[in-house]
């Protein structure tokens, strides 16, 4: 699994209409073949800044979207609203969170 985030700053006055686009394309964007998650975060200190949090299968899943037209279409209409360069980070899940739960779980004991 390849996780994507990207943190956008966006000018103050161009919030509400980057939801709006968002809200729009976020189902489709959801349902493009690979990916298995999509959030959308406000930072808590700066509510003109937002991450999109996305699970995909793999690196050719994400780039298959990021050649796809459904992102075309939507960077072009998000762009103009950047404040700054958004920053966009790819992680590999080396350590998933049902492996660290199964190993904090105590392990069962032999009736004695």
């Amino acid at each position: 699994m390849l996780v994507r985030i990207v943190r956008m700053t966006f000018a103050p006055a161009t919030v509400d209409t980057f939801l709006d686009y968002f809200d729009a394309s976020a189902p489709e964007i959801r349902s493009f073949s690979g990916c298995h998650h999509l959030e959308l975060w406000r930072d808590a200190d700066a509510p003109s800044v937002c991450t999109t949090y996305s699970h995909w299968e793999n690196a050719a899943a994400l780039d298959a979207y990021r050649n796809s037209e459904l992102f075309r279409n939507t960077w072009d209409r998000v762009k103009p609203l950047f404040r700054d360069q958004p920053v966009a980070h790819s992680y590999t899940v080396i350590r998933p969170a049902k492996s660290i739960d199964e190993a904090a779980r105590p392990s069962p004991t032999p009736d004695s």
